[in-house]
């Protein structure tokens, strides 16, 4: 083992009521890896048949947040220099665990506390006791990366309020507390200085009792009062039109929006808007998920993916170079490649239900 490697990336303990989960990456933000998943995985079969853990908890080691999403460096690398079999072999795990998540059959909390993006999403956001803190900064930033909403997040997006899904999934802006409570992302506030009482408290009690007693009224968010323009600018039928009705609308939050959609991939925008009115229409989270796993695969093999990740994480140059460039070169077709069936590689979540 290197210096530079974690020793145990993530860590298990069991306590009272509960069993612990800790993402403990603190250096890479506790971003996901394969072994990660898997053995959070097993975890939770132990976990599931021991009537001894009556609630599961999860969070992430360090200051700074729950978790950054997956191990986007590794994924560069695989569609750069692999065959791209590695990152979808974890995606199919990952995808898998985030339904499992979905379904636990005991009380899941997830402490969303500091950074929480991407796949941090995935292990948090489906979970039946999501907790937010003054400290909460949730997004879905793939768009930047020439990536789209994954690990059932076009499932979550899609559901909230209005547009506000359609928002966040294209610009990949970040929300605090009151607004991930209003989108459906969380259940409850607790601030930051209270979560060791909090955690204290479910190793003694039931979860519901732990969060009365803790719970608070979060600070204001943003959402609810751009609601009306989102609502109005985004429930267009195309990227182009969104973007018009954006620059047209006046607000200087608007303008900013749309600003913020021109800079990210062409093709990540269209496929995630497609993605993301399929997802409504499908409802449940098994169909959205297999139909994720399709267009992850697909991005594995544009050139977006691995140049955005290049842009924004390896090289640090921000300037990625979107191939095609502009909205407007991105067909239907296009499109419509990313949702094309796997045959036996599929994912087959929806066929298990």
């Amino acid at each position: 083992m290197s210096g530079s490697e974690e020793p145990e990336p993530v860590l298990f303990h069991t306590g009272g009521r509960v069993a612990r989960i800790t993402l403990n990456r603190p250096r890479a933000l506790n971003a996901l890896t394969h072994a990660m998943v898997r053995r959070i995985d097993e975890a939770l079969t132990r976990w599931e048949r021991d009537p001894a853990v009556e609630t599961v908890v999860m969070t992430g080691a360090g200051e700074r947040g729950l978790c950054a999403g997956g191990d986007i460096r590794a994924i560069h690398d695989d569609a750069r220099d692999g065959d791209g079999t590695a990152t979808a072999a974890f995606w199919r795990d990952e995808y898998r665990l985030n339904a499992r998540i979905a379904r636990y059959p005991k009380p899941y909390v997830a402490v969303m506390d500091g950074i929480v993006m991407g796949g941090g999403v995935g292990v948090s956001a489906h979970g039946g006791v999501r907790v937010v803190t003054e400290r909460s900064r949730i997004a879905m930033p793939e768009t930047g990366i020439g990536f789209v909403p994954d690990v059932g997040g076009t499932h979550l997006l899609s559901s909230a309020p209005g547009e506000l899904g359609t928002h966040l999934g294209l610009t990949g802006a970040q929300i605090g507390a009151a607004d991930a409570l209003l989108c459906g992302l969380a259940d409850h506030f607790v601030p930051s200085a209270e979560l060791p009482e909090l955690l204290d408290a479910l190793a003694r009690m039931p979860a519901r009792d732990a969060l009365a007693r803790w719970e608070r009224t979060p600070p204001q968010g943003v959402l609810a009062t751009r609601s009306d323009w989102i609502d109005a600018c985004y429930a267009a039928d195309t990227v182009e039109e969104i973007v018009r009705r954006l620059f047209a609308h006046g607000d200087s939050a608007a303008k900013e929006a749309a600003e913020t959609l021109l800079a990210k991939s062409p093709t990540a925008l269209k496929v995630t808007l497609a993605s993301l009115r399929r997802a409504r229409e499908l409802g449940r989270l098994e169909p959205v998920l297999d139909q994720e796993y399709r267009v992850a695969c697909a991005a594995l093999d544009t050139p977006d993916l691995v140049e955005g990740i290049r842009a924004q994480v390896v090289d640090k140059d921000r300037r990625p170079r979107w191939s095609p460039a502009t909205l407007a070169d991105v067909t239907d077709a296009d499109v419509e490649r990313f949702f094309t069936p796997l045959g036996e590689r599929e994912l087959g979540l929806d066929s298990k239900i």
